[in-house]
Formats: structure tokens, sequence, C-alpha cells
């Protein structure tokens, strides 16, 4: 499709505002640019300009954001999950792009001021640093006189277990007099609350706004980090990014280069490819600290979380329980996680059978997961089945041995009742994470997928056991076999219980 057409369809449109026109162009044109990319990787930068402009065009984020979310969803998380150099080459050129663009807008004004202050004056500029990042072998030497790290959230919680919580590790015992600063969102005083040593800094990232709503939480970093500097010099202070999302996976500058340390997870030539993202980490720490301290992904939930699950699943095993199962069919809005609903159904039904077994169903967030938890708590009443609802930290009432208990939770107090279960299943999604930071024994269905480096990088990684089942979802979904799933969910249960 020529690039004339979708310029003439937006100037059509453009005047209506109607927001299911903009949906739909704005995802035609993002599929074009990658149409134009897997082809021949040819990069067509009147699309990524014209995206640009349609995330711009309006102050009602309700129109923007539907051109934002084709951009991301499309073309910048397609490139950042393939694990792959080129790929990430070319993410780096987009977002440099996306960022040129924005600058020179109006309300970009406070964005190409802070980037002057970095000296980054241009597009080129912006490439050719983090080319350079990416090639970086600064070492962080252990007579390094480091009151404060600084370290970036990356942004979803499944990511922070598998990744932060390593490095949070490897680096306290390496500077055991050093404040840690965590700078990311609020959730993860949740689940980190527990560590004495963590200092939160609060940032959301809007991972659904407008590109200029992504981009000034960049600003906000900067701000929090011109505070800490306050307190310490510079000069007693190291920046650890992760490949964050708050600095667009290291494209933003943050503090000078010499006190910056860029973890580039994305890489497929620096590392093992059959690498989980926590032994990613771990060897990339490694190699920069000059120290092999390996650790596993870790949480520290809040205290008073963990006594209500204890005594929550404590009752249920004076009732007669012999198996506690935590479930999460949650996905994090990413819809192609999911196998089904009937998957999940019978599932539950099938783990019944077991003798006075108990599942606790976490119900997931936003209107859709509710629902379906609903459906399924009603499936499995009227499969002859207990089934009841609970709120977190109160008590049961009628005492249960068997059945499914639906349960509407922070990820806190779903993180408390996990580290009190014996096994946890769900598909790819944070609890993955969580379970195995927990030592509890957990399977994950792995669907929307077929990128073998992608399920490696992202299985869950604990010294107990972590099992997946990988569900093709994508080459032949009418071929989706709910009996064959369950099967092979059954004997990897059966194979981890010997």
């Amino acid at each position: 499709m020529q690039f004339s057409f979708y310029r003439e369809k937006w100037s059509e449109i453009k005047a209506g505002a109607d927001k299911e026109e903009i949906r739909r162009l704005s995802r035609q044109i993002a599929h074009s640019f990658m149409d134009a990319y897997l082809k021949d990787c040819h990069y067509e930068e009147d699309y990524i300009d014209l995206l640009c402009e349609m995330t711009t065009f309006s102050k009602d984020n309700d129109l923007t954001g539907m051109a934002a979310q084709a951009l991301f969803s499309i073309i910048i998380e397609s490139l950042c999950d393939d694990f792959e150099d080129l790929q990430t080459e070319t993410y780096n050129r987009v977002m440099a792009q996306l960022i040129s663009f924005c600058r020179k807008l109006p309300s970009g004004h406070d964005l190409d001021r802070r980037l002057n202050d970095f000296d980054i004056l241009d597009h080129e500029t912006l490439v050719h640093r983090i080319k350079a990042l990416r090639g970086d072998g600064q070492q962080l030497v252990r007579q390094k006189d480091v009151k404060k790290i600084l370290l970036l959230s990356r942004v979803t919680i499944g990511a922070d277990v598998a990744i932060t919580s390593i490095i949070i590790q490897r680096l306290a015992a390496l500077f055991p007099q050093a404040e840690i600063v965590l700078i990311g969102g609020s959730k993860l005083d949740e689940i980190y609350g527990g560590n004495a040593r963590i200092r939160l800094q609060t940032v959301n990232y809007n991972r659904k706004g407008g590109l200029i709503e992504r981009l000034s939480s960049w600003q906000l970093v900067l701000n929090i980090i011109r505070q800490e500097l306050v307190a310490c010099p510079l000069e007693n202070t190291i920046l650890i990014d992760p490949d964050s999302r708050l600095s667009q996976l290291g494209v933003l500058p943050i503090i000078p280069d010499d006190q910056y340390f860029f973890f580039d997870s994305r890489s497929d030539i620096s590392f093992a490819s059959n690498m989980s993202m926590a032994q990613l980490t771990n060897t990339w720490l490694t190699r920069v600290t000059g120290k092999d301290d390996f650790r596993y992904p870790k949480i520290w939930p809040r205290s008073s979380n963990l006594e209500k699950a204890s005594g929550f699943c404590r009752d249920l095993k004076r009732c007669g329980a012999r198996r506690i199962i935590a479930i999460n069919f949650g996905v994090g809005g990413n819809k192609r996680k999911k196998v089904g609903w009937q998957l999940e159904k019978q599932l539950l039904l099938s783990l019944l059978q077991e003798p006075d077994t108990v599942i606790v169903l976490d119900k997931g967030f936003g209107d859709d997961e509710l629902r379906d938890s609903n459906l399924l708590l009603e499936a499995v009443k009227d499969a002859g089945f207990d089934a009841r609802e609970a709120a977190f930290g109160a008590p049961l009432g009628s005492g249960i041995r068997s059945g499914v208990i639906g349960m509407q939770t922070r990820i806190g107090e779903i993180a408390a009742i996990i580290a009190n279960c014996d096994e946890y299943i769900g598909y790819d999604s944070a609890c993955q994470h969580i379970a195995a930071a927990l030592r509890t024994p957990c399977l994950t269905i792995f669907a929307g997928s077929n990128n073998m480096r992608f399920i490696r990088r992202w299985s869950a990684f604990s010294p107990n056991s972590c099992q997946i089942v990988h569900v093709d979802t994508l080459t032949d979904p009418t071929a989706i076999d709910v009996e064959d799933i369950i099967t092979r969910i059954m004997n990897e249960r059966r194979m981890r219980k010997g």
C-alpha cells in the first residue's frame, strides 16, 4: 500500500475525529510498516511520522490513544519481543524518530530542553548514543565508593521480579552500606515493601497513554534523580537501567555515562540463547562486577499480608484440605496469552477430581477478567463442586475441604497466598515469576508466542520446579484440543511429584 493512500485517508478522517476510524487506520499503517520491514528489512520512515502525527494531533487522549496503541503494540512490542540484534536496532531507530518528532511540538518543549541538557541535539545523536551503550563493557569496580544505588523499574511486575530483584540482592551484598532507591510504580511496594534496604520513589508509567504521556515519565525520573543527588554526590551514586520503559529501553539519557550501567537484556549475541531472564541478569552482573554471586528471583511481601494468607491456608488444612492450588488466569490485558474459557473451566474441574483439593482462584483485574472468573465459579458450582467467594484477610465462615474459592486481590495479597499454597498454575504473567521467587512449584501455560527465545527468556526460574506447557494459538487456533492440553498439564504435575 502506497504511503500517499494513508496520508490522504488521514486527511479525510482527521477533521471528523471518529475514534473507530482512527483505530482502524492506525492499525493499517502500523501493519504496513511491519509488512515492509518483515519482507526485506525496509524501514518506512514516513509511516512512523504519520503515526506520530496521529498520536499527537489532539488533546483528547481517547483519540490519540488509538494510534499510540497501534504504534506500541504492533511495531514497538513486536520488535522488543524477538531478542534479535536487527530488531533491537530497528526499535532504537523507531524510538529515536518518535522522540525527535515529539520534541519539535509545542507540547514537547520540556522534552527538547531536557534532551539539550544532555547534548542530545538531533535524531542521529540519540541513535549513536544507544548503539554505543549496547557495545559498552563498563565495569563496576567493587572498590568504588558507592553510597546510593538508583535502580529503574522494568515497569511490569513480572519483569521486575525476574530481573530487578536479582540486581537488588547482588548489589546489596556488593555494597552493604549503600542505600537502594527503586524508581517505579506504586505496586512495587506490595512485593518489595518487606525489604528495609529498598526505598521506593514512585513513577507510574502510562502504558496506555499517548506518545507525549509515555515520554513524560522520563522527565519525572529526571526530577527524582535531581532530588536524590542533593543528598548524595554524583560521584558516590550509580544508576542501573535494566532495559527499562522509563528510559525507553536506554534510548533516553538519565545520568552521566560514568555513573550509568545499562543491562542490554535483548541482545542475541552477548549471552547464550537458552538462558532465562533471571540467568541472563546474573550473567550480566557477573560481567559488570567481576564477582560471581548467583541469585534467584526473590520478593519481600509485607509481613501483614503473609500472616493473613498463612492463617487462611492453615484454616483450609484444618478443614481437611490436603492440597491448596493457587490459580490466576489473568494476562495483563494481552489476550493473545489466553487459550480460552473452556480450557480454564476443564482445568478447574480436572484438578477437583483429586481428593481434598482446594483451588484459590485469583479473579484478576478489569471487567473482562472478573466476568470470566465469575462464570468459572458458576460452572464449578453447576458441576456439583463447592464454589464460593472470599475476601482476603476475612474469615471463611463455613469450612471447605474441596472446591474453588474466588478471591479478588491486590498483587501483594495474591503473592502472600501463593507463598502459602502447594503449587501455582496460570498463564505467562507476573504470578508465575512471583511463584518462582517464593519457591512455590509452578506450571505456566505459554500461549500467544511461538518464539522459542521469548519463551525461554520469560519462563519462571527457581530452584524448585517450574514447568511449562506450550499451546500454539497462532498457526491454527481451530486445532486447539482442550483435552490434550489438560492431559499434558496433569502429566507435568505427576512428573513433578515423582
